[in-house]
């Protein structure tokens, strides 16, 4: 879990905490050292890095060769940068990183969110957040490549923490009692399914 401190202190103020938390969580890392290294799809195996000299040696070996990721969000390296010597300590600094990564995630968000028609319902934020995050790993959204694409600007509204996690736990401790309730249990339901396609992606990622 992400100290409280280091996102109030870094993170883009555009995003709640709460979304912040969800995003590293969702497509980063525990690890600020941490670099994944992808080409063609497939994960390419890396040492563990246990400095920042050793983890930027990886980003710098990999970058403009493969998909380079790297840190506590999982910052796409070499994004905006022509040579790999270019590429900057900082992407491995937690605090630097989860700026970078939080600034970036938020453009990816909104980009999404314009897609959509910029909906006010607090109801689809949801929707676009699990959008944006897939984004994220992808580097791609409907055909535009998120990272390079311009920020269409404006307000991130109605950022709603999803509560799926929260419903599958309730539907557990409750047990046959909710049955005869309908419509609870099939938000419970969806809940609990949008999780479980979460939890593969994060799985498959990794």
């Amino acid at each position: 879990m992400l100290d409280a401190a280091l996102i109030k202190e870094c993170a883009d103020p555009s995003l709640k905490p709460a979304i912040v938390e969800q995003f590293v969580a969702a497509a980063g890392s525990d690890d600020p050292l941490a670099v994944t290294v992808k080409s063609g799809g497939r994960l390419i195996l890396v040492p563990k890095a246990r400095t920042a000299d050793e983890a930027m040696a990886i980003v710098r070996q990999f970058a403009g060769q493969a998909v380079v990721r790297v840190g506590l969000t999982q910052f796409p390296a070499g994004v905006g940068v022509k040579e790999p010597a270019d590429l900057k300590p900082d992407l491995v600094d937690a605090c630097q990183n989860l700026r970078k990564g939080t600034a970036m995630f938020a453009k990816v968000l909104r980009i999404v969110a314009k897609w959509y028609g910029n909906p006010t319902s607090k109801d689809v934020f949801p929707q676009i957040f699990e959008d944006a995050v897939y984004a994220w790993k992808t580097g791609e959204f409907e055909g535009v490549s998120v990272f390079q694409a311009d920020d269409p600007g404006g307000a991130l509204a109605n950022q709603e923490e999803r509560r799926a996690v929260k419903s599958e736990v309730n539907t557990i401790d409750a047990g046959p009692s909710l049955q005869p309730e309908e419509e609870p249990s099939d938000e419970k339901k969806i809940g609990t399914a949008g999780i479980r396609i979460d939890l593969s992606r994060i799985g498959g990622q990794r």
